[in-house]
């Protein structure tokens, strides 16, 4: 195994890990695995109601690990799905806890949204929730300009290369 192998696949554990402890202390679960199945599950839902060209797009700016994750069983000519509307979004990241429900599903969804307009572009954020149903767009909120610049420099210490 290079070295460079070894230094992308550890840099992007690390990042992975630190954006499932920040949810993690966003949903106050202090539960890792069920904060990794949220950020999943809600990643793997709006992957399939956008088209696949905004798809592939927002895949982009994810980390290589998580990226893989947004990817798996990923069917794009069944994207976007027919059921869109924030009922059926809901139910679909409900089912992912069969046996161990959320308290209040809409809200932790809401705090994914949240979180994801901290990490990627605010462009992006927009294009995608332009993408989707009214009633989603109600609950993740608009991206402040530079709300994800902001949150970069704060945890590295340095300007992000990401363009809004």
């Amino acid at each position: 195994m290079t070295q460079a192998y070894r230094s992308t696949m550890d840099h992007s554990m690390q990042t992975t890990n630190e954006w499932v402890h920040q949810i993690d202390e966003m949903v106050t679960w202090d539960d890792s695995n069920r904060s990794f199945r949220l950020l999943r599950v809600t990643l793997q839902a709006i992957r399939d109601m956008l088209g696949v060209d905004e798809a592939a797009q927002l895949a982009a700016q994810l980390p290589l690990f998580i990226r893989g994750v947004y990817f798996e069983g990923w069917d794009p000519s069944g994207t976007p799905v027919k059921l869109r509307d924030k009922p059926d979004f809901i139910a679909r990241v409900n089912e992912a806890f069969t046996g161990d429900q959320l308290d209040d599903p809409e809200e932790a969804v809401s705090i994914i949204f949240s979180f994801l307009n901290t990490r990627i572009s605010a462009g992006e954020i927009n294009e995608v929730r332009g993408s989707l149903r009214k009633s989603l767009r109600d609950i993740w909120p608009a991206p402040r300009d530079g709300q994800c610049l902001q949150r970069i420099r704060r945890t590295h210490g340095r300007k992000s290369r990401i363009r809004h």
